[in-house]
């Protein structure tokens, strides 16, 4: 497992400006038979880039050279509603977008944010690892997409507050809370009876500073790394949300790979996956405690009453209808009854 301390990330950071180029830039060797490239918006030192760049040397280690994948990260080739559009047109040849990014294409992808439908992670990988995933995958097969079969972790999102600690839904009332431009989470957080304000990242620091807003939602290292906890006083392990990265690739070019290349390629990206997934797990423990250091009160509220509140306001039923009967039912067989 890949062992992330904050150490280690200062170390790699002051190393970035190398590394990007030895990532970013061609290599002055003999031209392989098939070069790639794949692009990104995470930091060079995220888990997502690391264990990417272990998968293309592996790639090109095992190819004999043929297959060569340049990696493009921190949206160097612009951002994702624009890398979506080059994997799509060829321009680039694999891509990262997170699930709720790819919805924009294929709306059944946003189906793993569903509010409060993963217990854990457990539930997690045993819906996008089996049915469920695999109905995405062919979904996305449809728009000239080639989805890999192990999704990557982009992790759980929880509440932060500063006026008092979410214990129940009854502490959503009203509750003025940034969440991101997306139809499901604005309309999850009303359905939860709190006053959801769409706001850019950007914005969120200074709009909690100044009670614009009084709460935010984010995966762990987000609130970390933006120090959030500076302008918020406790956080909810409520886990509502899990988003994760589908690694993508332009339908053309996987069908121009012969298949003992295909075999090379698809064994490193999806062994790669299987180890970011580990890496995020063993993030959120170590940022947590960091949180804690720093004055960050945690609580992990049971989401009953959030899920209850839910399926009263008709929020499940309405996105069942959205998502349809079949995908709705693969959902439920891994996480249990919701509409």
């Amino acid at each position: 497992m890949l062992q992330l301390s904050r150490r280690t990330v200062l170390q790699s950071l002051a190393t970035a400006p190398v590394a990007g180029a030895i990532l970013g830039m061609p290599r002055i060797a003999r031209a392989a038979e098939f070069e790639f490239k794949y692009g990104n918006n995470l930091p060079l030192t995220h888990p997502l880039n690391i264990r990417a760049h272990e998968a293309a040397e592996r790639i090109r280690r095992e190819s004999g050279g043929r297959v060569d994948i340049q990696i493009f990260p921190n949206n160097q080739l612009g951002g994702d509603t624009d890398m979506l559009s080059q994997v799509r047109n060829g321009g680039i040849t694999f891509f990262t977008p997170s699930a709720l990014v790819i919805a924009t294409l294929v709306p059944v992808a946003a189906i793993n944010a569903v509010g409060f439908a993963f217990a854990d992670y457990s539930q997690v990988w045993s819906a996008m690892d089996g049915k469920l995933g695999e109905a995405v995958r062919t979904a996305i097969g449809k728009v000239g997409l080639y989805a890999f079969e192990k999704m990557w972790d982009n992790g759980f999102r929880q509440m932060t507050s500063s006026g008092k600690p979410i214990e129940s839904v009854g502490d959503m009332n009203g509750l003025k809370i940034r969440v991101p431009v997306s139809p499901l989470s604005i309309a999850m957080f009303k359905a939860l009876s709190a006053s959801p304000a769409s706001l850019q990242f950007s914005e969120v620091y200074s709009a909690l500073q100044t009670r614009v807003v009084d709460a935010q939602e984010n995966p762990l290292p987000i609130i970390q790394v933006a120090k959030l906890y500076e302008v918020q006083k406790y956080c909810a392990l409520s886990n509502h949300i899990w988003d994760g990265y589908w690694f993508i690739a332009n339908g053309r070019a996987w069908k121009s790979l012969p298949a003992d290349l295909q075999k090379i390629v698809a064994a490193a990206i999806n062994d790669a996956g299987m180890q970011q997934r580990e890496d995020i797990k063993a993030l959120n423990q170590s940022v947590q405690t960091d949180l804690q250091s720093k004055g960050l009160a945690f609580n992990q509220p049971s989401p009953d009453s959030f899920r209850a509140k839910l399926r009263d306001a008709g929020f499940y039923a309405e996105w069942k209808g959205r998502f349809g009967e079949d995908a709705w039912a693969l959902l439920e067989g891994a996480v249990g009854k919701l509409a």
